[in-house]
């Protein structure tokens, strides 16, 4: 219930968004109403906890999906949820919601899974058992292209995972570099980025995984 703003990411959306402002949350598990509600209502509370007021709050799921572009125009700022990967991503890809971005022109949130979906390329790490071990699980997947890094939040709570018996940094990603780069962000840590200009920064703490060799 609180916003991670050690690296000043409040100010900097506010410097790009006018408030009060209308909010669209795009669903991570777009046919679990109940856990995206509960989700939608966490966000409304924090953001006016500080300061930061809504004029509108609308849900992008399973049931609202026939009214995307409508939902979209009405948006100042999209915040895509938090979740499983590949379950939020292949709803993207059932909605095309890639393709009613393009004439998007406010803020584009992504949190956890979601930051990691934004991607051009898509690393899907696996986290539920099973995963690891299954042959046909897609590890890597198209995003939506809003930017290039190959994004993976929360990097010092799964560090130490194991998932199949196999640790999930070591074992898992580490092999998975091979060939390119991961952004490995701690909470509060964040990418800001331009579409129209083509830059973005990271801001915060993160580490860069490359070919197996990680850097800070």
């Amino acid at each position: 219930m609180e916003l991670h703003n050690e690296y000043h990411w409040v100010e900097d959306l506010v410097k790009h968004v006018h408030f009060p402002c209308h909010v669209l949350l795009v669903a991570s598990s777009p046919d679990d109403i109940e856990k995206t509600r509960h989700y939608a209502q966490e966000i409304v509370d924090v953001m006016d906890k500080h300061g930061l007021c809504l004029s509108g709050f609308d849900i992008l799921d399973r049931s609202s999906a026939k009214r995307i572009k409508e939902l979209i125009d009405k948006a100042d700022i999209i915040i895509a949820m938090g979740g499983h990967v590949p379950t939020q991503n292949t709803f993207f890809h059932e909605i095309d919601l890639k393709k009613h971005l393009q004439d998007f022109n406010g803020i584009w949130i992504g949190s956890s899974a979601g930051s990691m979906n934004s991607a051009t390329l898509v690393y899907a790490q696996p986290e539920l058992e099973g995963e690891v071990i299954d042959p046909t699980y897609k590890r890597f997947v198209r995003g939506l292209g809003l930017t290039k890094k190959i994004i993976l939040p929360h990097y010092s709570s799964w560090k130490n995972d194991v998932v199949d018996g196999f640790r999930l940094l070591e074992d898992v990603t580490y092999p998975d570099s091979r060939g390119y780069v991961f952004y490995l962000m701690e909470d509060g840590s964040y990418v800001l980025g331009d579409t129209e200009e083509k830059i973005e920064e990271v801001v915060g703490e993160y580490y860069i995984l490359h070919d197996g060799v990680m850097i800070q």
